[in-house]
């Protein structure tokens, strides 16, 4: 770290406005930097006193007067300055209204300053310009590159993540550099098409009316080498990628040698004949999906196991989404990842109220967190469900915002974005800007001191009946293993296959699926997804396992 950086600011020509310029300082001073406070409606010969007598690392200037004034005002400024100011390594930056720097910028004046802030950014974007001037390898700009790094460089703010892939393999490209160059995501995840995930390794094979379907047609290492280059402009977002369904460990690697892949996301029972994303067997995917967690595990790469709301997506109890959150964060620690990424997605099913929502994520928070210890850990990462967007844009908006503001009920370290038009096409660079400004307000308003909801009994004894219940579910599994063959029963793909099959962990939309029993029953009782009988009763979780 850089020690003693200095800040000078004033308000310059004859402006009188302060607000702006000492709120920054502010932000500064909070950040570790010596500021000084120059004046306002300062004259360009006395600012150049001021930055001889202060010898300041960083000048920040105000100005929110015409634009017709502000070119003789500046170009007298970058004149005088460039004149009497022998240190060169000094940065400027500017606040001042979107008018003047229209007409700065055609002037060619812009340029002179590192950066031109015009009040739609939000207070986190001027705090990692902040941050990023105190790190001696801060170049060209450049954030940590690494996840655990970039999460402690951006605290108490989290990493914003959305999912990016366009069926053009050019148009995303450009898009990824476009979505950089705003610096408003952290983490661009990329979503590449059902033939990249199911036969990159296998061209042949691939079907010529899937290219493009669900993501990015990537069919060579050089393709990612391009959409991980593109990305390295603006704030340097971190890159990642869903992991394939075939060959994945295989598909792991390249992906860890080409986009430096952030964390890798693979699912335990998913991705098989259970969901038709592959052809493999369940007991024999949820072998491969362990091996791909250990696989990353020995190369040092945090893991997510995106395995909870995949039964949440299909209509599962929430008792079984909070078994099926530890059980993912249980074989994760088994398979010896370190750094375990907890992906805690909202609103799904969407007919579930925010409290027993905010009740499912308590139980799944303190369920997977209690397996904490010097050898693991977990990140949370919080997200709005998908399902709960409408074909109302408008309403989406609205939706993206209060879900938002019940996420951060979490305290997470990642807000995955989704952006208000996903429900209805995939996002453009424009829409997931959008979004991520959205979210950033929302987040500022939080941070900023606004008061967290209250946690009411209702929603504290709906936690504990889950984790009763996920602790029921968990000791079925074990059961199965009636001949105590396994030291651990919990990690060994023919239970849990088993579990699955018998229908321990079971969902609505299972039915008829061959790997899966697809008899449970769910509804939706003061908000939460119950587990019900044939009369729409509830059916407590002891006495399902029981009728098991």
């Amino acid at each position: 770290m850089k020690k003693d950086l200095r800040i000078l600011g004033a308000s310059i020509a004859g402006c009188v406005h302060v607000a702006g310029i000492l709120k920054f300082l502010q932000t500064a001073k909070d950040e570790g930097f010596v500021t000084d406070f120059g004046g306002s409606a300062l004259e360009i010969d006395n600012l150049i006193l001021k930055v001889r007598e202060f010898n300041p690392d960083i000048l920040g200037i105000s100005y929110r007067l015409s634009p017709e004034s502000a070119v003789v005002a500046f170009k007298e400024l970058i004149k005088k300055l460039q004149q009497k100011i022998e240190k060169k390594e000094m940065i400027l930056v500017l606040g001042t209204t979107k008018s003047v720097k229209d007409v700065l910028d055609k002037e060619g004046i812009s340029k002179n300053f590192y950066k031109v802030f015009t009040g739609g950014e939000g207070q986190q974007e001027v705090i990692d310009f902040l941050k990023g001037h105190k790190f001696e390898n801060y170049k060209a700009n450049m954030p940590p590159q690494l996840l655990l790094e970039r999460i402690k460089f951006k605290e108490p703010f989290p990493l914003l993540r959305h999912h990016y892939g366009r069926p053009d393999f050019e148009e995303t490209v450009k898009g990824i550099k476009k979505i950089a160059d705003s610096g408003v995501l952290d983490i661009i995840s990329l979503g590449p098409d059902q033939n990249t995930q199911e036969f990159f390794f296998h061209p042949e094979k691939m079907k010529e009316n899937l290219t493009g379907a669900g993501g990015v047609p990537i069919r060579s290492n050089d393709d990612l080498l391009k959409l991980r280059e593109a990305a390295k402009t603006g704030n340097f977002p971190i890159m990642r990628c869903y992991s394939g369904t075939n060959d994945i460990i295989r598909f792991a690697q390249v992906l860890y040698e080409t986009i430096d892949n952030a964390w890798c996301a693979v699912p335990l029972c998913w991705y098989n004949e259970l969901d038709n994303r592959s052809l493999r067997k369940l007991e024999n995917a949820i072998k491969e999906n362990q091996q791909v967690m250990k696989w990353h595990a020995e190369n040092n790469i945090p893991v997510e196991v995106n395995e909870s709301h995949h039964w949440s997506l299909r209509y599962a109890s929430d008792s079984i989404a909070v078994t099926a959150a530890y059980l993912a964060a249980y074989n994760a620690k088994k398979m010896g990842v370190k750094n375990y990424v907890a992906q805690y997605m909202f609103n799904t099913p969407p007919e579930t109220s925010f409290s027993m929502d905010l009740a499912k994520m308590l139980a799944k928070i303190e369920m997977i967190e209690s397996l904490h210890d010097e050898s693991f850990n977990s990140i949370r990462e919080t997200r709005t469900g998908l399902f709960s967007m409408t074909s109302n844009l408008f309403k989406n908006k609205g939706q993206l915002a209060s879900s938002t503001y019940l996420q951060m009920q979490l305290k997470p370290q990642i807000v995955h974005v989704v952006a208000s038009c996903e429900s209805e096409y995939a996002a453009k660079p424009d829409d997931i800007i959008e979004s991520c400004f959205i979210v950033s307000r929302v987040i500022e308003n939080i941070l900023d001191g606004s008061p967290a909801m209250s946690i009411e009994s209702a929603i504290d004894g709906r936690k504990k009946e889950l984790i009763d219940d996920a602790k029921e579910i968990l000791d079925a599994i074990k059961n199965l293993d009636y001949e105590k063959k396994f030291k651990d029963p919990l990690t060994e793909p023919e239970i849990i296959g088993k579990a699955i099959r018998k229908g321990i962990l079971d969902a609505p939309h299972l039915k008829g699926v061959p790997a899966a029993k697809g008899e449970i029953i769910t509804g939706f009782i003061k908000g939460a997804c119950v587990s019900v009988d044939d009369s729409g009763k509830i059916l407590k979780e002891k006495e399902r396992l029981k009728n098991i």
